[in-house]
């Protein structure tokens, strides 16, 4: 009676949690995964390597969910979204048959590493953007989608999340996507089929927890449509500084 009341409790903390995360990742147009590692690896414990395999279990249905749900309020081109998306998917096969095999220490320290490196990134992308304004149409041809989809992808297979948040900056500062949301929503066309692919390589090599991951998807997949919705009410400018201040404190947390 005791370990069902135990397995209980733990699938309704697991289910919070992806409720919680899922309202996160639609706000920021990430999926949850961003936030989903850290509490794994330093709330429950996992080594990094399992963090990130489980946090892709919520990522892959969240992004999709997430995509729709920009595309919805959104005129992606599918052209464009779909050329980043193949070559993201090629990139995040090969890092993440990469990132599997490294020390799990290693890679945790390149992941804060990696969410400090985020804050300049997305600084930057916001005042290239404002300079930009006004200089012509968005620049989304073949020719700079390939490359961008390729960059995504490493970091999608790499750390298994943060794809969309270095190709989000690139869209609005340098391609001249105006409207952040836009450009969110055109990062997740790249993250999905890389999350996909990151998924399927950590399942091959036994890092994913799947009674862990599956409620934080369920949780997180009734509640991402909220978040999104909420990043279509609030100020471009508090999105950005929300989103920097977040990545802070969350690295903040893991060391």
């Amino acid at each position: 009676m005791n370990l069902l009341l135990d397995h209980g409790a733990a699938l309704l903390v697991d289910f919070a949690l992806g409720m919680l995360l899922g309202v996160v990742g639609g706000v920021f147009g990430i999926g949850g995964g961003l936030f989903a590692i850290p509490a794994l690896a330093s709330g429950f414990g996992l080594e990094q390597q399992l963090a990130q395999g489980t946090a892709l279990v919520m990522v892959v249905p969240n992004v999709m969910l997430g995509f729709w749900r920009y595309k919805q309020r959104n005129p992606i081109a599918m052209g464009p979204a779909a050329v980043m998306g193949v070559c993201a998917m090629v990139s995040a096969w090969a890092t993440a048959r990469w990132a599997v095999a490294m020390d799990a220490a290693h890679l945790r320290v390149a992941f804060i590493a990696f969410l400090l490196g985020l804050v300049p990134l997305i600084v930057w992308g916001a005042r290239r953007a404002q300079t930009r304004a006004g200089q012509g149409p968005a620049r989304l041809q073949p020719v700079w989608m390939g490359p961008l989809g390729l960059f995504s992808g490493v970091f999608s297979g790499l750390f298994t999340v943060g794809g969309g948040l270095v190709t989000t900056p690139v869209l609005t500062g340098v391609l001249r996507v105006q409207r952040q949301t836009l450009a969110q929503g055109l990062s997740l066309a790249a993250v999905t089929p890389g999350a996909v692919a990151a998924l399927w390589t950590y399942a091959a090599a036994g890092q994913v927890d799947w009674a862990t991951g599956v409620p934080l998807a369920i949780g997180g997949l009734l509640s991402i449509s909220w978040g999104v919705a909420l990043a279509h009410r609030l100020p471009e400018a508090w999105l950005r500084a929300m989103f920097c201040a977040v990545l802070v404190l969350t690295a903040g947390w893991m060391v």
